[in-house]
């Protein structure tokens, strides 16, 4: 293990927030000298954001490793049939960068590997005795993104482990996904994450079953509820929505004019009552063109994932499809629609006999809609966005809501990609047989940038052991000279013999330059080697997370560092057994 000297180190850091730099992570991990930008979602690692990729990607080797996972290389150049022969080709949408060669063959850059992989085994792995088998790669990934922004979080060119498993029963493959569950809660640990694992939708990568690891972050791009009285979380896109509307006064089908009332909060002003005592109505079509009207309660979004599970191929009319067929936008209802125009309903809707809905012409709404009488109900079910204040369906206390970063999801494929792709072993009956497939990744530079969102402050970066560029940074205030720079080589000596990661600020500087690059790029603990402090016989030492500093005797801290070493020469015990 060598010493790094900051005067040969390429880490240019910055002064001022870069102007397009709108999150904590994207500014810090530009102004400490961590990557730079080359174009729109695009970055270049420079050697310190290096060394903190490689401490991630270390963490998920090890734990992947663990679990029995096999490590492989697979091209990020896909070719086009492969995508055709899982329906994905047209399905994944404009996101998938796609071109051809000069001879006209269609390929894509990979944004995920679910059909490299099928296809690179299905001549392979061939007898059930061979499984399960997982196997898993770190590579970059593409995504043409409409509008990169927040810079790792939503980029074009991203790191990501991708792994795949390949069992032979759903019972082989709930084991797996548990070990890997569980991989995925000791990777964020041990990269210093507070995370929730939370139920999710699959999106387009499949499956019925899956769970995202959700890093806690205001810039997060993810709404989640959590229980406070339990461990259930969930991704606002996917978890149930358990609430209560409030029933109105009228019961009996009253037509009221309601002139210029065009929303949901206009009705509830209009009438004088809350929000929880209106529905709302979204219409749309299915995959055959029928249109389906679909209700919910007036203080919630339609989920417009959950829509299409109940409605195969839903998609919401425009405003000019719906003064095609006679809807007004803004006063729709169950109550007269226009024939054949099917009608689905919230099954929170159930909890009141009585509905404040629009009257199907503009300027009027009814109260007193009641399901059975009035109007006819095709199908229940669950349609709305769960947000803060409903119910927690596993135990019943009210939620809360908070942001999140994906940096990890866990999937149950199925026979998704190994039915289309035709990818089957023999099993002990000698009999062809799909295999059962998961797939798992972790996003290492979300990760890198989630760190940092958790890990900050006004100064700079404040980087956990297990991942920081390097764990000590000397601070010599002179260079050069026969007293304080030797005394600052023999402590980086003597440091990293002890087995850390140090660095030595050998620059000719002032002291408050060095000073503040260290809390920048956020050396976890930094050492200040200065003529007064040899001479009274102490070190200055720094660490960095809690921002206190103490003096501490040469002798004294050469005796610790000594203890450390013949200790567990964990670099993440140093601060506790050494400094502290």
């Amino acid at each position: 293990m060598s010493i790094t000297y900051m005067s040969k180190l390429y880490a240019p850091t910055l002064r001022d927030d870069p102007a397009d730099a709108e999150i904590a992570s994207h500014k810090l991990l530009l102004r400490a000298g961590m990557m730079r930008k080359t174009a729109a979602g695009v970055y270049t690692y420079l050697p310190l954001g290096k060394r903190v990729l490689a401490k991630i990607e270390e963490i998920v080797r090890d734990e992947m490793d663990a679990t029995g996972a096999q490590e492989v290389f697979m091209p990020a150049l896909q070719p086009a049939e492969l995508w055709h022969e899982s329906g994905r080709w047209d399905d994944y949408g404009p996101e998938l960068m796609r071109f051809n060669d000069r001879h006209d063959h269609g390929f894509c850059l990979g944004p995920t590997h679910e059909e490299l992989i099928t296809a690179l085994v299905r001549s392979e792995l061939r007898s059930y005795k061979q499984l399960p088998t997982t196997l898993y790669q770190i590579q970059s990934k593409y995504r043409d993104e409409i509008r990169p922004r927040f810079g790792l979080l939503r980029s074009r060119e991203f790191i990501m482990k991708d792994a795949y498993s390949f069992n032979e029963s759903q019972e082989s493959l709930q084991k797996t996904y548990d070990e890997m569950s569980v991989a995925y809660g000791n990777i964020c640990d041990r990269c210093g994450l507070d995370y929730r694992p939370v139920e999710a939708d699959s999106g387009q990568i499949g499956g019925k079953v899956t769970t995202e690891f959700m890093a806690l972050a205001d810039a997060g791009e993810a709404e989640l509820v959590t229980c406070p009285d339990c461990s259930y979380a969930a991704n606002t896109e996917a978890g149930a929505c358990i609430c209560h509307p409030t029933q109105y006064e009228v019961t009996e089908l009253t037509e009221i004019e309601t002139p210029g009332v065009g929303s949901i909060a206009s009705l509830a002003e209009f009438l004088g009552i809350p929000e929880t005592s209106t529905v709302k109505a979204m219409v749309g079509k299915d995959e055959e063109g029928c249109v389906w009207a679909l209700f919910i309660p007036g203080d919630h979004e339609l989920n417009e994932i959950k829509a299409e599970r109940l409605i195969p191929g839903f998609e919401l009319l425009t405003d000019e499809e719906l003064e095609e067929i006679g809807l007004p936008k803004g006063s729709i209802g169950p109550v007269g629609l226009p024939e054949k125009v099917k009608v689905a309903a919230d099954e929170n809707l159930k909890a009141i006999t009585a509905w404040v809905v629009g009257a199907n012409k503009d300027g009027f709404h009814y109260a007193g809609a009641t399901p059975g009488r009035d109007f006819t109900v095709d199908a229940w079910a669950d349609l709305s966005v769960v947000k803060p204040g409903d119910d927690c369906p596993h135990c019943g206390a009210t939620m809360t809501g908070c942001r999140g970063i994906e940096v990890s999801q866990v999937f149950q494929l199925g026979e998704k990609y190994s039915r289309t792709m035709g990818a089957t072993y023999l099993d002990a009956d000698g009999k062809e047989q799909y295999f059962i497939m998961g797939c798992y990744g972790v996003g290492v530079s979300r990760t890198l940038a989630a760190i940092v969102e958790q890990h900050n402050d006004e100064k700079g970066i404040i980087w956990p052991m297990t991942v920081a560029p390097a764990h000590v940074c000397v601070i010599p205030l002179s260079v050069g000279d026969d007293y304080v720079a030797p005394e600052a080589q023999r402590l980086a000596d003597v440091l990293t013999a002890a087995g850390l990661e140090v660095v030595v600020d050998d620059r000719k500087d002032r002291p408050g330059v060095k000073f503040n690059d260290a809390d920048l790029i956020g050396w976890p603990v930094q050492i200040v080697v200065g003529k007064r402090g040899l001479d009274e016989g102490n070190f200055e030492v720094k660490v960095r997370a809690t921002g206190e500093k103490k003096n501490v005797a040469t002798g004294e801290l050469y005796e610790r560092i000594a203890a450390f070493a013949q200790g567990t020469r964990a670099p993440e015990d140093f601060i506790a057994q050494v400094i502290e």
